[in-house]
């Protein structure tokens, strides 16, 4: 079972500010494309709109907190671990590192819920057994 998951990717300039900093919600979207990188590592997806109904994974709580920035054409390693599941919804833990240095340069946290989707409806449900096997929170 899978507890955590590391995804390297660059800070393009889209991504800064006018100071050559990653704009501050930039690093949601990278916590967010680092929970799909690690659902795809398990052969699993996270919308799955063939399932009848409908499952998601809607986020109910997210949270960063900057240290040190990072800046045009950094890569960085978005490192994830599975901080709690419970029988409808999974907490990700996250740290931002410049790739090869020690320091964290920011820390992150994001809630789903585990949802079917009817009629554009959410309604929150039990984390099909697919993922329940899969996904085991970080003993550390």
């Amino acid at each position: 079972m899978a507890s955590e998951f590391t995804l390297t990717r660059r800070v393009e300039f889209s991504e800064t500010d006018m100071a050559g900093i990653m704009h501050f919600s930039n690093y949601y979207r990278f916590m967010e494309g680092a929970e799909h990188a690690f659902i795809r590592s398990l052969g699993l997806t996270i919308f799955e709109k063939t399932a009848a109904p409908a499952i998601g994974w809607p986020r109910v709580a997210c949270s960063c907190e900057y240290k040190r920035p990072l800046k045009f054409e950094d890569l960085v390693d978005i490192h994830l671990t599975v901080a709690k599941k419970t029988e409808k919804a999974i907490t990700y833990s996250f740290a931002f590192r410049k790739s090869g240095e020690p320091e964290i340069c920011a820390t992150g946290s994001v809630t789903v819920v585990c949802c079917t989707i009817r009629e554009g409806r959410m309604q929150a449900t039990f984390i099909p057994k697919e993922f329940a096997e899969k996904i085991d929170v970080h003993p550390g």
